[in-house]
């Protein structure tokens, strides 16, 4: 990559540009056919992996601020998608479950999501898929360490758009 001389050389405008782009027609996708949100679609996907997490835990996992994600609890739960449940030992601490129309939506959505995946990627070839994998993954790490590096301890994400 040469040296960035206008927005539109930089890598980060352009993963902005990809993902913004490609979000519409994800988004389209759960808010016109399943009534939710972005916010809320990243939640109960993220919950399909990490069942039974805390709620105090779930904010790092979608790298939302705890009360955008309370918010998406809330609206979650009152569709019927989740259910929280206190720790026995101290009720301060919530877990969080899909309910199974929670489980019956998400596995309505993922699979259209992936084939819009599927779609974006399909100009490449395995091998270029299988590159790009790789240095997605080492962006990924490097960009951890360096917010590691200068976040303030306790500091969390928070996704506006």
């Amino acid at each position: 990559m040469l040296e960035p001389q206008v927005q539109a050389d930089l890598l980060l405008y352009r993963f902005y540009r990809i993902h913004i782009t490609a979000r519409r027609l994800v988004v389209q996708l759960f808010e016109q056919e399943f009534g939710m949100t972005r916010r809320e679609w990243l939640v109960l996907s993220v919950l399909s992996e990490h069942e039974g997490v805390l709620s105090s835990e779930l904010a790092g996992h979608v790298m939302l601020d705890r009360a955008r994600t309370s918010r998406a609890l809330t609206r979650l739960e009152g569709k019927q998608l989740i259910r929280r449940q206190p720790r026995p030992s101290d009720r301060r601490e919530v877990h969080v479950f899909l309910t199974e129309e929670g489980w019956r939506v998400y596995r309505a959505i993922f699979p259209r999501v992936a084939a819009i995946n599927r779609e974006l990627a399909s100009v490449l070839s395995p091998a270029e898929r299988a590159q790009l994998d790789a240095m997605v993954h080492t962006l990924q790490a490097r960009v951890h360490e360096m917010v590691t590096r200068s976040a303030p301890t306790g500091s969390t994400f928070d996704s506006a758009d």
